[in-house]
Parts: structure tokens; sequence; C-alpha cells
């Protein structure tokens, strides 16, 4: 068995004993693979373990190293979990079966027109910044239920749930928290929170999936692209 392929074992594990240990948490707890930077012989070996479900932080490397992947294994589900410039919706939706990081009106439109352009089922989830953090994407928690309305309710977008990113030198427990809260009062059945750092304490607070890269690949190489 390949290292990245026992990390992987290791941590479904950790998510199942996270998961007997809340309280409350949700019906299930997707993993999502984080495989940026990574190229696709560092991949393949999570692919032959029997993982399908992959996140990406860049359009334009999702692009260059899953078309592949996707030909050679059946049923892989990739999620953009980085940042998504309003120019690259057609890629997007092309390559992307979720996208995490819907923050803004722009955005919202952009993908509403081209969903429109090339219909097909998609799972959303808007960022929220949880931390109001000025150099962090994401929208501010008061104006959540105004942009969830207008995504969901008038652009008819599939918004199905909400993502954060915590800031790094805080415990992240109250930023989960208020992200289930929000979540709640939105109706909104997906929480994205969690990373090898913390994913146990999301799970605690109900998260729907998380987002594991380095505690399966290993530390990221250069940044790529």
């Amino acid at each position: 068995m390949s290292e990245s392929a026992a990390n992987l074992s290791d941590i479904l594990a950790r998510i199942d004993a996270a998961r007997k240990k809340a309280v409350a948490p949700a019906p299930s707890t997707t993993l999502i693979a984080v495989t940026k930077t990574h190229d696709a012989d560092a991949i393949r070996p999570v692919l032959d373990a029997g993982h399908r479900v992959f996140g990406e932080n860049r359009v334009q490397e999702a692009m260059g190293k899953w078309p592949g992947l996707r030909a050679a294994y059946r049923d892989i589900e990739l999620h953009l979990i980085g940042p998504l410039q309003s120019n690259k919706t057609r890629e997007a939706v092309e390559t992307f079966d979720a996208i995490h990081s819907l923050d803004r009106p722009k955005l919202a439109h952009a993908l509403k027109a081209e969903l429109e352009k090339q219909p097909k089922p998609m799972t959303m989830f808007i960022q929220v910044n949880t931390g109001e953090e000025p150099q962090k994407a994401g929208v501010a928690p008061h104006e959540a239920a105004a942009f969830v309305a207008l995504c969901r309710d008038e652009l008819h977008l599939p918004v199905k749930g909400l993502m954060c990113i915590p800031p790094n030198n805080e415990n992240p427990a109250p930023h989960f928290a208020l992200l289930q809260k929000l979540a709640r009062e939105n109706t909104l059945p997906l929480l994205s929170m969690g990373m090898s750092g913390d994913f146990e304490s999301a799970i605690k607070f109900g998260a729907t999936h998380v987002r594991v890269g380095s505690a399966i690949f290993g530390e990221r190489s250069v940044d790529a692209g």
C-alpha cells in the first residue's frame, strides 16, 4: 500500500471515530481529498484505493490533470474549493461537479448565465468569511441570508450549503458553530468545513464535507500555475 493510500485509510478511520464521538453529527461526512499542486501520478494510488471525491483550488490546474484521470477511473466527483474568477465560469462548470467558493453577486450572475448555456447537475456552497478577515474571500456573516436569497431564491442556483475557512490563529470551533447556525437559519443542509488540522472539530459541528490535503498527500509542492 502506498503512503498516500495508507494516509487515506487513517483519515477515513478518524472521520468515523469523530462521527461516533459527536453528539449530533451530520447524516454523513464526505471526505474531499484535496489534490492541489499534486500531479496525476500522486493521485492515482488514492484512486486505486477506491476514493472518488477530490478537491482542487484552481480551474486551470484541474483542467490539466483531471480529464485523463476521469477517462481512466469512473465516478470521480470533483469539487472546486478555491476562489473562482467570473471569467472562468465556463471552464468551472465544464470541469467541476461542485463549487464551494460562491461569494459575490457578480459571480452568482455569471454562474447563472453559464448554467443556462450548459445545464448540468451541480452543487454550490456559499463561502462565508466567518472571521471577517479583509484579505479573505467570502460574504460577511450578517450578509449571508441576503446572499443566499439572491443565489438560491432569485437566481435559482443549486446552492445547498455553506463553506468557511477559519482564521489560522484562532480556535476554529466558534467559526464552525457560526457556520452551522447560519446554515440552519437558511435551511441549507450541507456544511463544507474542516481541513487537515481541524476536521475532527468540524465534524462535531455537523460538517457534511471535510477538505483534507496534506494529511493524505503530504505537504504541497511548489504552488502550481
